[in-house]
């Protein structure tokens, strides 16, 4: 039912906001104003924006909350220089084509006008009578500081919260979205007027009601019009907008026949453009607030100064490389026959999708970087944003970005490089950067001492590659000019989610990096193609890196990226490992040599079928194989088995000569704090030399390294000789890319033939036992736990892949150019065999294909596509709305609606620290690392360094955990700690001898070993 038509009444008969008698006690000077300032002060300056939480602006002697309308003006100048600087040529030309009919000045000014105005909607009662009622607010600001703002509203007779038709509360963008298309000129019947309905103007404003990082729906915004009724409110939004206009440029007459934003992706890319300069605008270590009586012209200069300074600071300008050649890129390396094959393909101008399959150490990461900077200077994208399938090949691949954008970018020019993922605050890297950023502000600030800026500048590294804490943010980390994190940012960006526009807008202008590919589920395979039709209706480009892709995931893609486009695929029919598609649909295929591959890694690598030992006779092999010298890998699918194979090897290892320190293991359920140190060793003594990229003069005579698939995805390691449990097939090809990954290391004769052993698990009739306990053919208690962890039918697939190739000794040779074939015999159509084969194959067949639906199924309902599932309907406004029930991004939300990174068992994540009697805490178990608990500024240096202590303590448990008879406690029952640093955390303590849980998670243990059991 809608309200009754409203009248429009003069300022003067609007009700002040407080009563008379309010108005009386205040004091002269303070709230009283004179006839003059009434005069000189327009009714909605003295609308409350901001108020000073932090002590900022008091803090430097300036008032205690800023004028909305400086904040409009703040918003709106973050608007501008952002669109000079930050946004690629291909972002301005969608924006203008939707805001200025193909003006750009038109366009800019009016985008301006319309982020500045996302907070109209402050102008109502219930937000301005919330002045003073924060969490954060101090005294003053409840008190002294409310009752001067309400004295001068007051004398300004600002509208308060008298409602003719009842009380109403919204929230103020959703009031933003109600009445803006109104004022903006729409005449239709919902704004009041009888003309035709301007679906541009209102498309903008709902798109404003999300600036808090959800779209509202129709019937949430119908309803937030009632909370500042015409009547009332009409005079001062119109005297906010008008002036707003003039001091910006816009012509509001011109304006609502050139708001036309009907290309999908710019719907999420001015929507993230509002959130950041919202967010710039908001920090008072960027803007100060402003002073009522001063001209409105100050306002605006100094907003548009300290615009230019905030996104100087931010370092948010996008890339402008400058031509260079392979050497300067990479310095010491040569470009190889199929990267420089890449490089030629790619089209003179525009964006494009490129594909590249290349097994492990033949350069695609180079490859990538070098086409990123090669489409930085052709078509002018903002930079890069490197993909990764967890957080430990994140940081370690950040390493290689950094080096890269040293070679890349002018040393004189800050270079920001985020890296995203929750775990960021716990790398050295990170840290690194951050201080490299508060060096450079202080140096350019003059405050350093000359020694120390003389001593930086001699230190012979250079510190233009920064990261500024801001961009710790997850979403905020996409934005950054230069980013590398996990997989899951990407797969967020097409599914409704808390501020999913900023993190497409934020990956509209760039390059994106999708590595690993292969190693994806279905599920994120499918989120993956829809992200990729959002960033080829941006104008982004795409690189997508494996060692080798399935054929159907391939076309996928590629039709992705034409869908985003709108055009039809037009394939040469050439071969080759690396794909280039542009933006007319052109397929170009290249980069093969004379065997069809990108590079040969080696030649003919053994490998060689073995049926599993028991664990004394694996150790025992092992241990005999290298006992002259070698470092052997073993590669294990399940924590429990390397943990059991661990320590056979290590209790037969020291009866025979070996020191404990020659037998390393390294998993998954180790904490950071553990694990870093494994991991840091391993890169030290088995990675290339750091400085050189060639042999490692520190490699060890003798080292057997058991590892689950961590290090297959995590570490830039070489050994001498691998052994795996059966895998994936396309895992397979990924581990073996670490047997002689160095071919300049020295190696002991008996290990210098290249060569790869497959151990898998004979069942009674001599195939592969890959069904776990209670299998349909595995009886009910004899199974291979294996098959929890991946599917049985493609462990069974790739067991008969590789034994029909090999000869009576259970060897073959594999060489690169078979990748292809071994992937798609794997992941291709099942073909009819005989006997106990055929029917092992039909049986785990169908339980995949049924696996697969489900994925699908959860595939389906939760991408929004730019252009539907047929490609034809263009996504309107209306289809980006989202809510608590699509959840933050991360975690929460509704089951079946709620956006997800991975299909999968979700995880219970908690701080584990260790109680020794008396009730002290330490991050170790020897007891010389007390844990600090205390409370520190979010700001400050203490603080980072508690949290990436925390980080580094970090552990997480599988939710099944807690379900069952003797289940381990919900979170929710978990003793709340007394430790200031500890109320808002989950924790686990620990006992330092046992490492039985004391309080918290019951019935858990954690050891150096095994990691986290139950």
């Amino acid at each position: 039912m809608s309200a009754p038509p409203l009248r429009r009444v003069g300022v003067e008969s609007q009700t002040p906001l407080v009563p008379p008698s309010r108005q009386d006690s205040s004091s002269p000077g303070r709230g009283v104003m004179t006839e003059h300032q009434r005069i000189k002060i327009l009714t909605h300056h003295t609308i409350w924006g901001k108020t000073d939480q932090r002590r900022r602006s008091r803090g430097s002697g300036g008032p205690a909350w800023n004028p909305l309308t400086a904040h409009v003006l703040d918003t709106a100048a973050c608007t501008g220089r952002l669109w000079e600087r930050y946004l690629t040529p291909g972002m301005r030309r969608r924006l203008t084509e939707a805001f200025g009919g193909g003006e750009e000045e038109t366009a800019r000014r009016i985008v301006m006008l319309l982020a500045g105005l996302h907070d109209l909607g402050k102008a109502s009662g219930c937000f301005l009578r919330t002045f003073g009622t924060g969490r954060n607010d101090d005294l003053p600001l409840r008190t002294r500081e409310s009752d001067a703002w309400r004295a001068q509203a007051s004398a300004a007779r600002l509208p308060g919260d008298a409602h003719p038709y009842g009380q109403v509360d919204a929230r103020h963008e959703h009031i933003t979205a109600a009445h803006l298309p109104r004022l903006l000129g729409c005449p239709c019947e919902d704004c009041g007027g009888d003309g035709d309905k301007l679906p541009g103007l209102h498309t903008v404003a709902l798109l404003l009601g999300g600036h808090h990082g959800d779209i509202p729906g129709m019937d949430v915004v119908q309803r937030a019009a009632g909370a500042a009724p015409m009547e009332l409110w009409e005079p001062v939004h119109r005297g906010l907008v008008a002036e707003a206009a003039e001091l910006i440029g816009v012509d509001l007459a011109a304006l609502p026949a050139l708001v036309k934003p009907e290309r999908p992706s710019v719907l999420p890319m001015f929507t993230g453009l509002v959130i950041l300069s919202d967010w710039i605008a908001s920090s008072d270590d960027h803007v100060t607030y402003r002073r009522l009586g001063t001209p409105t012209t100050d306002w605006w200069a100094a907003s548009r100064r300290q615009a230019r300074q905030a996104v100087s600071a931010l370092a948010l300008d996008r890339w402008r490389p400058e031509p260079r050649s392979w050497p300067e890129l990479f310095p010491g390396t040569a470009p190889r026959p199929f990267q420089s094959a890449t490089l030629a393909a790619l089209p003179a101008d525009g964006p494009a999708l490129v594909l590249v399959e290349s097994d492990t150490a033949s350069g695609k990461t180079r490859l990538a970087f070098a086409v990123a900077h090669h489409l930085a200077r052709t078509c002018g994208h903002q930079g890069l944003f490197m993909a990764m399938p967890t957080r430990a090949t994140t940081n370690q691949v950040a390493g290689e970005l950094e080096r890269f954008l040293r070679n890349s970018t002018d040393g004189a020019t800050t270079t920001n490089l985020a890296v995203v993922h929750a775990a960021a605050e716990a790398t050295e890297l990170v840290h690194r950067l951050i201080d490299a950023s508060a060096t450079r502000q202080q140096n350019a600030l003059g405050s350093l001492p000359d020694s120390v800026a003389e001593a930086s500048q001699d230190s012979g590294e250079p510190d233009n590659v920064v990261l500024n804490p801001w961009y710790l943010r997850s979403c905020l980390g996409l934005v950054s000019t230069f980013g590398i994190g996990t997989v899951d940012q990407l797969v967020l960006v097409p599914q409704r989610n808390r501020h999913w526009m900023l993190r497409l807008f934020g990956l509209a202008g760039k390059t994106v990096v999708i590595d690993e590919a292969h190693a994806y589920q279905l599920f994120q395979q499918e989120m993956l193609g829809a992200a990729v039709q959002w960033l080829a209706d941006a104008g982004a480009s795409v690189v997508v890196l494996s060692a080798t892709l399935p054929a159907p995931v391939r076309e996928a893609l590629v039709r992705a990226w034409c869908t985003g486009h709108r055009v039809v695929t037009r394939d040469d029919g050439g071969t080759g490992p690396v794909t280039v598609v542009d933006r007319s649909g052109a397929v170009r295929r290249t980069g093969a040599d004379r065997t069809g591959a990108a590079r040969p890694h080696r030649v003919g690598t053994q490998v060689r079928l073995q049926p599993l030992p028991g664990p004394n006779g694996l150790a025992g092999l092992l241990l005999r194989e290298a006992e002259g010298g070698g470092v052997t890998g073993v590669v294990r699918n399940r924590v429990a088995s390397a943990v059991e194979l661990h320590a056979t090897a290590r209790r037969l290892g020291l009866r025979n000569g070996w020191r404990e320190d020659e037998i390393v293991l390294l998993h998954g359920r180790l904490m950071g704090r553990d694990r870093l140190p494994i991991e840091t060793r391993l890169l030290a003594a088995l990675g290339p030399d750091p400085d050189t990229g060639g042999p490692n003069s520190g490699r060890p005579r003798r080292l057997l390294v058991i590892a689950t698939q961590v290090v297959e995805q995590s570490l830039d390691i070489d050994f001498d000789r691998l052994y795996t449990d059966l895998a994936p097939i396309d895992l397979l090809i990924q581990r073996y890319g670490r047997l002689h990954r160095l071919p300049a290391n020295a190696r002991p004769p008996w290990f210098r033939e290249s060569a790869l052993t497959v151990l898998w698990q004979p069942d009674d009739t001599g195939l592969p036992l890959v069904e776990p306990p209670d299998g349909r053919g595995a009886g009910t208690a004899v199974g291979n736990l294996d098959g929890l962890v991946y599917a049985p039918y493609i462990l069974a697939a790739t067991w008969h892949a590789l034994d029909r190739r090999t000869d009576g000794a259970g060897r073959f040779a594999l060489t690169a150019d078979e990748h292809r074939a071994l992937v798609e015999e794997v992941y291709g159509p099942v073909g009819a065999q005989p006997g106990a084969l055929g029917r092992l194959l039909a049986r785990t067949g169908a339980d995949w294909r049924a696996s697969l639906a489900d994925e699908h199924g959860e595939s389906y309902a939760r991408p929004l596509l730019p252009y539907g599932r047929q490609g034809r309907t263009p996504a309107v406004a209306h289809d980006l709305t989202s809510g608590k029930a699509h959840g933050g991004g991360r975690s929460f939300g509704a089951p079946g609606i709620a956006a997800l990174t991975r299909l999968g068992t979700p995880s219970i994540e908690f701080l584990a620290l260790y109680r020794w009697p008396g009730g002290a805490l330490t991050y170790d178990r020897d007891g010389r690392l007390p844990a600090d608990t205390r409370y520190h500024p979010a700001d400050g240096e203490a603080r980072r360094g508690q949290q990436k202590d925390f980080l580094l303590n970090t552990l997480s448990m599988p939710v099944t955990w807690t379900s069952g008879r003797g289940g381990v406690p919900r979170p929710g029952t978990w003793p709340a700690l007394d430790r200031p640093g500890l109320r808002h955390r989950r924790a686990a303590l620990l006992d330092p001898g046992s490492g039985r849980c004391l309080s918290g998670p019951l019935g858990i243990t954690y050891t150096l070993e095994e990691g986290l059991t139950r």
